[in-house]
């Protein structure tokens, strides 16, 4: 059996989140499991995190660079897989975030795109996600002649060809000119309500501060689009809060607000964090290959969790770290102290902070709620 006893002893310790999740017993033990995996796979799960482009399958990524006479680092689908789990290891952002070259290549047709948007809900679903925004840069299919409303409009069109709730955050590239992320928030007012459901700074973060954007996050947050901001991932905490003060409900990784904690740290970022609420969006393995933490073990997600922090776990770029939501979810079971009540808590937290509709919302916290119910039972 697999750790068990230790299982059960760390359910049974009192969960504290900045929102408590209303009618769950997170107090009450779980049943003991032989294989951790399949009780990860069960869970059900809320992504909040995941870029499109660095979610695809190998397969689809092969089949896509030779349809457009791009000729692959690799001659397999197991292959390719393994040339990027190479360059998941390089310990730097900037690194990490050169694949992306490839995939965004591959996938500048309206077909791939509608594909892969499609496929991405799909590979969640099946991993027992319950619901789902997915995130991209449509301005990255500029240069490959594809107009940003017709790539918008064919990954909308994928997503909804799925069962999944989901919904697009589009982001604009923080190393990029002001004019083109205010132009991505233009359009994210524009397609607010028909499956746009946020606007998002991603990229190159150190150098380019959030308040660098301030009009575009200006424009987006005017017309009503929710934010969620990249921030505290390759820059230092304090660009957690400022990006909370320019209205960012979320925050894409934060996990720099960590350094805050302790006697050495500033105790007013997180009582600042704390009191509005804000919503982490952490990526364990991410930032383990991005430099961002030392390790799983060493992440600061459970500080966070303990600190009384809103957070959730996702997986940020399943093809280019090589993960699915579980596997990020079994690292933690094995490698923190974090519990099946803690992931739980979490799970129920990214519902309630989620930008898709509150039936949606309703839906995937229920389902949670069923969840520990019924591991509850078992127990009994």
């Amino acid at each position: 059996m697999i750790r068990v006893l230790p299982l059960i002893i760390k359910v049974r310790r009192r969960i504290t989140t900045s929102r408590p999740v209303r009618h769950l017993d997170y107090d009450a033990a779980m049943p003991a499991v032989d294989d951790i995996d399949a009780l990860a796979r069960a869970l059900p799960k809320v992504l909040l995190h995941d870029h499109l482009d660095g979610g695809l399958r190998p397969a689809t990524l092969l089949e896509l660079l030779r349809e457009r006479g791009i000729e692959p680092p690799a001659a397999d689908a197991d292959s390719l897989a393994a040339w990027f789990d190479q360059r998941a290891h390089a310990g730097s952002l900037a690194e990490y975030l050169r694949g992306f070259a490839l995939t965004v290549a591959a996938m500048a047709t309206l077909p791939a795109l509608q594909r892969v948007a499609f496929e991405a809900a799909e590979d969640v679903r099946a991993d027992g996600c319950v619901l789902a925004e997915f995130r991209i840069a449509p301005t990255l299919f500029d240069a490959h002649g594809l107009k940003a409303e017709a790539a918008i409009e064919a990954m909308l069109q994928g997503l909804q060809r799925s069962v999944l709730p989901s919904g697009l955050i589009l982001c604009a590239m923080r190393e990029r000119s002001a004019a083109e992320a205010e132009r991505v928030a233009q359009l994210a007012r524009r397609y607010l309500g028909n499956g746009v459901v946020g606007f998002d700074l991603a990229g190159a973060e150190a150098g380019h501060p959030p308040a660098e954007h301030a009009g575009a996050i200006r424009i987006a947050r005017d017309g009503g689009v929710p934010l969620t901001l990249h921030a505290g991932e390759a820059d230092a905490a304090p660009r957690v809060i400022e990006a909370a003060r320019l209205g960012a409900a979320r925050i894409g990784h934060g996990v720099r607000l960590a350094d805050a904690l302790g006697p050495s740290g500033d105790a007013a970022l997180i009582d600042e964090a704390r009191e509005r609420g804000l919503h982490l969006e952490l990526c364990p393995n991410s930032n383990v290959h991005t430099g961002a933490a030392a390790s799983i073990a060493s992440h600061p997600i459970t500080a966070l969790h303990r600190a009384g922090l809103s957070v959730s776990f996702h997986t940020d770029n399943r093809l280019m770290s090589r993960v699915a939501q579980s596997q990020e979810a079994a690292a933690l079971l094995r490698q923190t102290p974090l519990t099946l009540a803690d992931l739980a808590a979490m799970g129920a937290q990214a519902a309630r902070h989620s930008f898709l509709g509150e039936s949606e919302r309703a839906r995937a916290e229920a389902a949670i709620r069923a969840f520990v119910r019924d591991q509850n039972d078992a127990l009994n």
